[in-house]
């Protein structure tokens, strides 16, 4: 796939999708980094019914250093893998109270460096919190489409985003990975996509393969 064509799957997806936008709640950085890290292996909706109780009460580093570690693993525990995530979280607010005084740094290095932050999270937490994207958050939905699409062949998520970044121009960084979410969620889902109503199925491998004597050539 040439650059011409990913801008244009882009380009297509926003006007399809124009209110993608990031499904997690929060309020500050430090919560969009535990909501992040609470959605590993879990869906935002339920993230989003299981922060409140948290951030009502914990909502800090020094709170959350502060608070119970059987506390932490009780109200997190519906998010899934609550025993490490809730120690990771502990980690993570203990490393931001002592090494950045308390507030969640703002460059992708020091945030990878954070107990339970890789890059797909730090990516999410530059461009939701701070609004500067670095890079593109690749979940399974945004894995699974640029595999599809053509974006990508590679299966590891880390270079699956760098053939995406050798696409897409900056600009469209703050984009792509709600495009690909939303889109992932409504129509190219991962058992049965529902690709006569996908809006770029014409650029779509994983469509033509099967599919190319629906369009004509001046259409593919």
């Amino acid at each position: 796939m040439n650059k011409k064509e990913a801008i244009e799957i882009i380009k297509e997806l926003k006007k399809y999708y124009p209110d993608a936008t990031c499904s997690l709640h929060f309020r500050t950085p430090f919560e969009m980094v535990i909501s992040v890290m609470l959605s590993a292996q879990c869906t935002d909706e339920r993230v989003n019914k299981t922060t409140p109780s948290l951030f009502e009460k914990y909502s800090t580093p020094q709170s959350i250093c502060d608070m119970e570690l059987e506390e932490l693993e009780r109200i997190i525990h519906p998010c899934g893998f609550y025993k490490n995530k809730a120690k990771n979280i502990k980690a993570m607010a203990k490393e931001i109270l002592e090494k950045y005084n308390g507030k969640v740094p703002e460059t992708m290095e020091e945030l990878i460096t954070l107990p339970g932050v890789g890059r797909k999270s730090a990516n999410v937490v530059m461009l939701e919190a701070f609004n500067n994207p670095q890079g593109i958050a690749v979940d399974t939905h945004a894995k699974r489409i640029a595999n599809r699409v053509g974006l990508s062949k590679n299966t590891d998520p880390e270079k699956v985003e760098q053939d995406i970044l050798k696409l897409i121009p900056k600009e469209y960084y703050k984009d792509v990975n709600h495009l690909l979410v939303w889109h992932g969620r409504k129509i190219c889902n991962a058992r049965k996509p529902k690709c006569s109503e996908c809006p770029i199925r014409k650029y779509c491998r994983y469509y033509l393969k099967d599919n190319s004597k629906h369009y004509t050539k001046q259409e593919i």
